[in-house]
C-alpha cells in the first residue's frame, strides 16, 4: 500500500511523525481527504480532530488541533498547527470544562443581545470549537 509521510508540529514540540494511508482534515475551504501523491496544496486548518488513516490496517488515530496550516506534496504532508495533542495527553475533564463554559458564555451573549461584544463571541466560538476538537479526538461523547 503507497503511504504519505505525515509530520504534525507545534510551538511546543513535533507531535506526529509517521507514514500514513489518508489523512482528513477540516480546512478553511472544508474538509479535505489527503492521499499518497496529492496535487500540492497550502490552506489553512480550523479547530478540529484530524482522523489519520493507518497503512494495511483499518486503524484510525485522531488528533486535536486549534488552527494551524497544512502544506501538501505528493511524497508529503506538514501540518503546523497552533496546537496540537495526541489523545493521552488531553485531560479529558478540563476539555468538558472548557467546552461547558464556552457554551454558557455564548448563551450568555445571544441572550443579552449584546451586540459590542463581538470580539467576546468570536473568542468563545473558538473556545467551544478547540473543547470540540479535543473532546472527539479522545472520543469522548458530548452535547
Amino acid at each position: 500500500m503507497a503511504t504519505i509521510r505525515l509530520e504534525i508540529v507545534s510551538p511546543d514540540s513535533s507531535v506526529y511523525d509517521a507514514d500514513i494511508a489518508m489523512l482528513i482534515v477540516r480546512s478553511t475551504g472544508g474538509e479535505l481527504g489527503i492521499l499518497p501523491h496529492h496535487a500540492p496544496l497550502v490552506t489553512g486548518l480550523i479547530p478540529h480532530a484530524m482522523r489519520i488513516k493507518l497503512p494495511d490496517t483499518e486503524e484510525e488515530t485522531l488528533i486535536a488541533v486549534s488552527g494551524g496550516f497544512m502544506e501538501v506534496t505528493p511524497e508529503k504532508i506538514t501540518v503546523i498547527a497552533s496546537t496540537a495533542e495526541v489523545p493521552d495527553s488531553i485531560d479529558v475533564n478540563r476539555a468538558k470544562e472548557a467546552y461547558e463554559r464556552a457554551k454558557e458564555r455564548i448563551a450568555a451573549f445571544h441572550q443579552n443581545g449584546d451586540t459590542d461584544k463581538d470580539f467576546d463571541m468570536k473568542r468563545a466560538e473558538l473556545a467551544l470549537a478547540r473543547a470540540k476538537a479535543r473532546l472527539m479526538a479522545t472520543r469522548t461523547v458530548f452535547d
